[in-house]
């Protein structure tokens, strides 16, 4: 779903800081202000749908604004030991072309990064936040061959054959080193109306999205001093805009499903100011073979939050528990987070994290699963200092 409140809060400021400056300096914004005030003008739009090109479309698209690379996923050790991970690239245009400065330092383009890990059993949450520029090295995005990167993060791959799998991914926080091999699995699924996804009614104000949404992964994890081999599935979202949210719009609430029995579950639900689902968001359920059918929520797919925990900060509350049924499939399913506790304390706060999934399906058959979920704009209205 459309990650553009991230974007384009965090990277604009940052663009205007000397090298060494970091987030630690920014001063607190209003999160509506911003985006009630973002510029379009020289940037591309998402006016239509459009004809998406592999592998070109996997890389940067410099023209529009706003870009991200998001990568979430659900590991198991050898031994069984259960873990989720987080890995985002966000890039930013900072104005529609580079000036014609001749330092290394000249870059329209900066970059921002998350990595999260859940450690389950131990009911222990990771995370961390980096910021660089497009310029000598330290960030980038790059289509032949395919590697996004910030600093010694990266997502990479290939152009062989017109294909970018296996992606190799690789991220870590304090203590935390995640490496693991993607394969492509199911093929990509082009998420609204054949890739264009609408964000409000205004021409424009939409992106394109496009997901693949399970990608056998396996690889390393070096956490608690140990290096455990690790496997599981991975779900990416790949999306591009220049927009922001509509008015009235506070947040969204998103979730990504793997179900044992292969389907898979989209969902993103924008939230409006008094609470409600503004009509413009949706769903999309995956069948075992990669087809696509779109849910409209509130007839095709029922959400309900049952359950609600309070940030250690004290000064928010986020849904920590979901009822969700799909009639036409007789779906009636508990989403529940693995850990409490998966608050992202970075410069703009949200709630992701690793979920499990039971419930019945069709005559009562038990139904079981693991995925993510994302929930903004609990945390208020502004960032806070860090």
């Amino acid at each position: 779903m459309s990650r553009l409140m991230c974007i384009i809060l965090l990277l604009y400021p940052m663009a205007c800081q000397a090298p060494s400056e970091t987030a630690e300096q920014q001063e607190t914004l209003s999160l509506t202000d911003m985006l009630s005030g973002v510029d379009t003008v020289g940037y591309s739009r998402a006016l239509e749908a459009r004809t998406f090109n592999f592998p070109e479309d996997h890389g940067p698209h410099e023209s529009f604004r706003t870009e991200w690379w998001y990568v979430t996923g659900n590991l198991n050790s050898e031994d069984g030991d259960p873990f989720g991970f987080q890995f985002t690239i966000f890039r930013n245009s900072l104005s529609p072309s580079r000036s014609n400065g001749t330092s290394a330092w000249n870059t329209n383009q900066a970059y921002m990064g998350h990595f999260a890990l859940t450690d389950i059993n131990e009911n222990d949450f990771f995370f961390e936040e980096k910021f660089s520029r497009g310029a000598v090295g330290l960030a980038g995005a790059e289509t032949n061959p395919l590697r996004i990167w910030i600093e010694d993060w990266f997502l990479e791959g290939s152009t062989q054959d017109k294909n970018v799998f296996p992606l190799q991914l690789s991220g870590g926080a304090d203590g935390i080193q995640l490496d693991l091999t993607l394969q492509e699995g199911k093929p990509v699924v082009l998420q609204g109306e054949e890739g264009l996804s609408k964000k409000g009614n205004a021409p424009g104000n939409a992106s394109y999205y496009f997901a693949n949404t399970r990608m056998p992964a396996s690889g390393t994890l070096l956490v608690n001093g140990e290096l455990l081999e690790v496997s599981g599935l991975g779900w990416m979202d790949r999306e591009w805009s220049t927009s922001a949210l509509s008015d009235g719009q506070v947040g969204w609430d998103w979730f990504a499903l793997h179900l044992d029995d292969g389907w898979d579950l989209m969902v993103y639900q924008l939230r409006r100011a008094d609470g409600s689902a503004d009509p413009l968001s949706a769903a999309s359920l995956i069948d075992p073979s990669g087809r696509k059918t779109t849910l409209q929520l509130g007839s095709d797919i029922l959400i309900q939050p049952n359950d609600y925990w309070n940030s250690s900060l004290g000064d928010a509350q986020y849904p920590s528990g979901w009822n969700i049924k799909v009639p036409s499939q007789d779906w009636d399913l508990l989403v529940e987070p693995a850990v409490d506790d998966q608050e992202l304390l970075v410069t703009f706060r949200y709630w992701e994290g690793s979920v499990r999934i039971s419930g019945t399906g069709k005559n009562g058959a038990r139904m079981n699963g693991r995925g993510y979920a994302e929930l903004t704009g609990y945390a208020g209205d502004g960032l806070p200092n860090q």
